[in-house]
Parts: C-alpha cells; sequence; structure tokens
C-alpha cells in the first residue's frame, strides 16, 4: 500500500467529510462550505475528490424500464432465476461500473446474512470490479472460497484474484487455490486436488451457498490465452471443438456442452454443478454474447448481470 504523506490524509479526511455531507446528509455544496469552513469552489472540489478517491460509492436505486423488460425477456428465453440489467454508457461500452454496483449489491445482501454462508467467487475483471465495490462488512462468520486457481503455470499470481481482496474487505476466513490454472496433465491434476488442503477447498466450493462466475470467450484475445494459461495452439485447438466460451477456466460450445478436451482434462478449478445452482454470472460486451449464451443454454448459470447492449444481443 502506498504511504500518504499528513497533508494528503489530511485532503481525504476532508473530502470524506465533504462526501458524507452531500451525499448521506443531503447537504448543498453552500451548506457543506460553510460547515467545513471553506470556500464554495474548495466544497465542491471536496466532493469531486470523495468520488475519484472511491471515498463514496454512488448507486443508482431507480428501476429504469426498458432494462427490467430486457432482463424479464432474459430470464423467459433462458430459464433464468433472475437477470439483471444495468444501463450501458455509449461514450464507455466496455465500462464495468454500473454492472460491477448491482453484484456487489447482491453480494453485500448475503454478507450481512446472520447466518453463516460459503461464498465461492471466481476470477477475472468482473470478479475484481465487483468486490472494489464491495463495502467494509464484518463478515467473519462466513466463509470465501475461490472456484479456480491462483497461479500461472510459472507461478505468477493472477491479476484478477478477487478472493483475498474479499477476506480483506470482510474479515472472512477465505480459502484460495493456491495452484496453477491448468496444470501438465490429468493425473497431475487428480493428485493435487487429493492432497490437503486442496481436497477440503474442493469440499467447501461444492457446498458453496452462492457462486459469482465471470463468462470469458475463447475469441482471439480470450482471456485464458491473454493471461497466459494456455497456449496459442491450445486455443486454436478449443476453437476447433466448437469452444465458444469459459466458466471459471471450463470451456463450453454454443450449447453450453463442457468441451472433452485435454485442456478440460488438466483444469483445477471446482467442478460446475449442472444444471447451476445459485450461480450468478456477471458478463457483458459484444466479444462475450456468444459464450453468455452458451452457459445459460448449458444450465451452467442460474442468474445473470449484463448491460442493455449485451441484453439487446441476447435476445436478438
Amino acid at each position: 500500500m502506498v504511504k500518504r504523506t499528513r497533508k494528503e490524509a489530511a485532503r481525504l479526511d476532508e473530502a470524506a467529510r465533504a462526501g458524507w455531507l452531500y451525499y448521506c446528509a443531503g447537504n448543498t455544496q453552500d451548506e457543506i462550505a460553510t460547515k467545513l469552513g471553506v470556500s464554495r469552489p474548495t466544497a465542491q472540489r471536496l466532493v469531486s475528490a470523495a468520488i475519484s478517491e472511491g471515498l463514496v460509492k454512488v448507486r443508482l436505486d431507480h428501476p429504469i424500464a426498458r432494462c427490467m423488460e430486457l432482463a424479464a425477456a432474459i430470464c423467459e428465453k433462458y430459464d433464468l432465476t433472475n437477470c439483471d440489467v444495468v444501463p450501458t454508457d455509449p461514450a464507455a461500452p466496455d465500462d464495468m461500473f454500473g454492472m460491477a454496483q448491482t453484484a456487489a449489491g447482491y453480494l453485500e445482501r448475503i454478507l450481512q446474512s446472520s447466518e453463516p454462508q460459503i461464498i465461492a467467487v471466481g476470477t477475472g475483471r468482473a470478479m475484481r470490479g465487483m468486490v472494489d465495490e464491495v463495502q467494509r462488512i464484518d463478515g467473519r462468520h462466513h466463509k470465501i472460497v475461490s472456484l479456480v486457481g491462483t497461479i500461472a503455470h510459472d507461478g505468477a499470481a493472477s491479476f484478477y484474484d478477487a478472493v483475498t481482496d474479499l477476506a480483506d474487505r470482510t474479515r472472512a476466513p477465505h480459502y484460495p487455490l493456491p495452484i496453477p490454472v491448468i496444470v501438465e496433465s490429468a493425473n497431475a491434476r487428480t493428485s493435487m486436488q487429493q492432497q490437503p488442503p486442496m481436497d477440503n477447498i474442493m469440499n467447501l466450493a461444492a457446498k458453496a451457498d452462492i457462486r459469482f462466475v465471470g463468462v470469458g470467450d475463447l475469441g482471439a484475445d480470450a482471456p485464458l490465452y491473454i493471461d497466459g494459461f494456455i497456449s496459442k495452439d491450445e486455443l486454436r485447438s478449443l476453437q476447433n471443438k466448437g469452444g465458444i466460451g469459459e466458466v471459471v477456466s471450463w470451456s463450453f460450445d454454443e450449447n453450453g456442452q463442457i468441451l472433452d478436451h485435454d485442456v478440460n482434462h488438466r483444469v483445477t478449478s471446482a467442478p460446475i454443478q449442472i444444471p447451476a445452482q445459485n450461480t450468478i454470472a456477471v458478463a457483458k460486451g459484444a466479444k462475450k454474447v456468444a459464450a453468455i449464451r452458451g452457459a445459460m443454454r448449458g444450465k451452467l448459470i442460474t442468474s445473470l448481470i449484463t448491460d442493455e447492449a449485451t441484453a439487446e444481443s441476447l435476445l436478438h
């Protein structure tokens, strides 16, 4: 963590106060200026800083009719338990903000439960974005378990591992999978998963009360390839077998059928439940439409959080 100077810390304190007064207490900027003893322009800058520094999380609670209509249509067409569709920002169609906030809202409701929960989490940009939006909650009575390995072949840690960050925000015990996402052979995978503590982590993943996953595509810049988990030849081989997407590194075809392929035989991730139970996918983007559709067709997920543009494509 970068150590801040005393002056920077004091500025953040003022920004936090201004943010609370504006977004929580409903003060105007003139009122904030008076209460903090600063000029109105300074009050305005402090309120802006509260957002830019991530001190304040703003969520949209007003239901947008078109998004709700799309969500209902997706649930009906693909037999999902639930679907949330957030607006697409035309200026930033790849931005994860609204989708990550919605997913964080689901996760926070689980964390606020008084009953102990086993929360299983995948990896990837969507999972990291979701966890970044989660408020600090005392969830030490829950357990957080990783569904997918956290390192590459060379031992490098995954940049998008979200389990450790979530545990830091909740003080919940967490169970990462400190093994490569894909190993050299099926025998090596079996041997690893049967050894403690891997066997305990797999058991926890199998008993999870809720699962949060991303959906990856198997295009030319597939996350599995870009992140160094498979080679270009392996990616092409998956594509030639009809692979169009992956969930927690398990590759599947357009109908959501898990491929009988050497790569899948070497994946160390927790097995996918088919049909899935309490599995929320957080995914968006034109490149992922076929993969998301396949995951829904194959019953690999039960709920979807996506954006308006992706939802339109999934329906048409």
